[in-house]
């Protein structure tokens, strides 16, 4: 029983930085690997980021690689995504994801959704 509310997006240029906040409320947050996905309009939604329970493990998807970065604070129930040198190809909706096991790349893998926050990188 969790309930995920993305914030933080916004109209950017190509270059800039962005940090997306995912809040999360329950009770067993660490108890949730989460994830970051997006989706471009006409586009199916792609995996961009995910972390493990306590933040050990990291995983990206290879276009934001050296650019994007993902963590977690458990004692604040929040996931960052912060995003470095954006490109116009990033312009998205942005969606968190929490999922009661392991990491995954796999969106219906996932059991809670946030409702996105919008993603524009203009040239």
């Amino acid at each position: 029983q969790v309930q995920l509310v993305e914030s933080g997006g916004g109209l950017v240029q190509a270059g800039d930085s962005l940090r997306l906040s995912c809040a999360a409320s329950g009770r067993t947050f660490s108890s949730y690997s989460m994830g970051w996905f997006r989706q471009a309009p006409g586009k199916e939604r792609e995996f961009v980021a995910a972390i493990s329970r306590i933040g050990s493990s990291t995983y990206y998807e290879d276009s934001v690689k050296g650019r994007f970065t993902i963590s977690r604070d458990n004692a604040k129930n929040t996931v960052y995504l912060q995003m470095n040198s954006l490109k116009p190809e990033d312009t998205a909706v942005y969606y968190c994801a929490a999922r009661g096991g392991t990491t995954s790349y796999y969106p219906h893998q996932y059991d809670y959704w946030g409702q996105g926050t919008q993603v524009t990188v203009s040239s």
